[in-house]
């Protein structure tokens, strides 16, 4: 889920570049590429934050548990200290009553004999100092009951903010779930469309899959350019106007090519400096026959050169080579709902 999350916004280097115009001298590719590299290091950081956010939310799962268990305790304390304080209560009411009925005998027996008087009078100290000792007793379970109330009503207000915070961070993770589901679903839709129109041209060196949250067509050099050249055959002339249809019927699909050729050095005397170049003429002829057969916006589409250096089998046999020349159209949707939910937390 979050790994898909990472990925999807990967691509804000993709939606800024794509602003740019379709010719992409070598300077300003250049520039491009540092911006893409800012803002993969922007993509680091979010997924950093994302990994943040969700081991806090863990966190404070176990903290809130936590803190409940320790509210069932100090409510149960709490009841236990309410009956103590009660039954206090009763004896020092008792002893009360007794007091003065023993102070009403003193009064009648200080007529009477000296001895009996004494040892009502003894009594009477006892009773006092045991009604003192339970007025102690009392006293202090009262502070401690309203010590355990007071710590009651603090960890209430903890277990409040906590939940507060989780249910904040629960509804920001479900929010960015959201729309990564729905880009997930705008991607796999789109792939099925591009499958659908270029069908006849699959297996004649064209293929479609879905890598990093994006569509990417592949067309080996076969399909689309002789050796050594830029002009794009009839057959690669006829995938693109199919592709050119689905980008035309899907306006928030943004659109990069990047052209790729082998390791092998351009001849001596080539009008080509070298494989950037070849590279990057490839990509950007493959532009002006999509823009040539459609009504697609110019700003949504952006042609970039990798030259060799981005092979997809290092080998240096024919094979390998054949595979990496080749030509990559990636689409990729529009990530404004996820920026917005970035941008608002």
């Amino acid at each position: 889920m979050y790994k898909r999350l990472i990925n999807n916004t990967f691509v804000l280097a993709v939606v800024l570049a794509l602003l740019i115009s379709s010719c992409v001298p070598a300077r300003k590719f250049e520039d491009m590429q540092q911006r893409r590299e800012l803002c993969e290091t922007r993509n680091q950081e979010l997924r950093e934050e994302n990994e943040t956010l969700f081991s806090e939310n863990n966190e404070l799962k176990r903290e809130r548990d936590r803190l409940t268990q320790q509210l069932d305790q100090l409510k149960k304390d709490t009841t236990e200290t309410g009956i103590q304080h009660r039954r206090l209560q009763s004896n020092y009411d008792r002893l009360a009553r007794t007091y003065e009925i023993i102070l009403e005998q003193n009064e009648q027996l200080l007529e009477g004999k000296e001895l009996e008087t004494s040892r009502i009078l003894n009594q009477l100290r006892e009773t006092q100092e045991d009604l003192q000792r339970r007025e102690d007793e009392l006293r202090k379970a009262t502070e401690l009951m309203e010590e355990k109330e007071r710590n009651l009503n603090a960890l209430n207000e903890r277990l409040q903010k906590s939940a507060e915070i989780l249910a904040l961070n629960e509804q920001r993770v479900n929010e960015l779930e959201a729309v990564i589901a729905r880009q997930d679903s705008v991607v796999k839709a789109l792939r099925s469309v591009v499958s659908n129109a270029l069908l006849g041209f699959e297996g004649q060196g064209l293929s479609v899959e879905i890598k990093n949250g994006k569509v990417y067509v592949s067309m080996e050099e076969s399909l689309l350019f002789a050796t050594g050249s830029t002009r794009v055959g009839a057959q690669g002339v006829n995938a693109l106007k199919e592709l050119a249809k689905v980008l035309e019927a899907n306006p928030d699909i943004n659109v990069l090519i990047e052209g790729h050729t082998d390791d092998v050095p351009v001849r001596p005397g080539s009008q080509f400096a070298d494989n950037w170049d070849l590279s990057v003429l490839r990509a950007t002829a493959i532009v002006r026959i999509l823009l040539q057969n459609s009504q697609i916006a110019p700003q949504r589409l952006m042609a970039a050169g990798r030259g060799e250096h981005m092979p997809v089998d290092p080998a240096k046999t024919t094979e390998a080579r054949q595979k990496n020349r080749r030509t990559e159209i990636i689409l990729t949707p529009r990530l404004d709902d996820l920026f917005q939910i970035i941008e608002t937390n």
